[in-house]
């Protein structure tokens, strides 16, 4: 559609942001429904996060965004109000700006994530799961996979205090949930799960020890550029079941268009 006077302006928060998907996305069904709106990328440094944050609240055709790393637990305590998912996780993905410049946040990766799991047929409960990552994206799907009722969760992360931290805000909501802290060893899980950004650039190193990863094991991922990483790559030279970020993407468009009012 044509923008004009009445198009309503979304964005995607980023930094980077040249990997981001969710314009093509989030367009795509803004042409489908035949909503007059657009949805743009934005680079913003940590720096000036707030700064560009609080200027959007004056922009009265601006309807809401969608925050990605490494943006979303700076916004959740930027916004006027957030979910009480946000508010346990610490993070925010989407936020929708009312007409008063009031600022509502929420977390729809979790939900996203799992939702794309079971469009793959991949059904989590009663799983043992590793999941690679303590930011924003992980804890939203920790929380995802609590509530999808998985077996056991293993968490790992480079740095273990945002793991027990995590864990402890788990147990507070899910006090009889099979969770701890583990090493980068997938050996013994169903499904490994990389929620961390290892993996965007090509040097990076693997998120979890790829000479242990077995034929049987389902491997998922959260990164969307590179469709393919180093770790679904070499998962899938060992045959296993892989999970592409983008189905994760595709799960969540639904539900973040009906939070920032994006509707026929």
């Amino acid at each position: 559609m044509e923008i004009d006077g009445k198009t309503k302006l979304y964005a995607i928060v980023a930094d980077p942001v040249e990997q981001v998907k969710t314009p093509q996305t989030i367009n795509a069904l803004m042409r489908e429904r035949q909503f007059n709106g657009v949805l743009v990328p934005m680079h913003v440094s940590p720096a000036d996060l707030a700064d560009w944050f609080h200027a959007l609240r004056s922009v009265k055709n601006f309807a809401g965004l969608v925050v990605t790393v490494p943006h979303k637990q700076a916004i959740a305590h930027l916004c006027d109000e957030i979910s009480e998912a946000a508010h346990v996780i610490g993070a925010v993905n989407v936020v929708r700006r009312e007409s008063d410049g009031r600022m509502i946040g929420d977390i729809l990766d979790g939900k996203g994530f799992v939702a794309g799991l079971l469009s793959n047929d991949i059904d989590p409960k009663g799983k043992r799961v590793l999941l690679a990552g303590a930011g924003g994206a992980a804890n939203a799907i920790a929380f995802a996979l609590a509530e999808a009722g998985v077996g056991y969760l293993g968490i790992h992360n480079r740095t273990t205090e945002r793991v027990h931290d995590m864990i402890g805000r788990l147990n507070q909501v899910y006090p009889h949930f099979n969770v701890e802290s583990v090493g980068n060893n997938p050996a013994g899980f169903d499904v490994l799960i990389n929620a961390t950004s290892l993996g965007m650039k090509d040097n990076d190193p693997l998120p979890l020890d790829i000479a242990c990863i077995g034929a049987e094991q389902i491997v998922a991922e959260i990164i969307m550029k590179p469709e393919t990483t180093a770790l679904l790559a070499q998962a899938q030279s060992k045959g296993c079941k892989v999970q592409f970020g983008l189905p994760m993407l595709r799960s969540q468009a639904t539900l973040m268009a009906k939070f920032m009012g994006i509707s026929n």
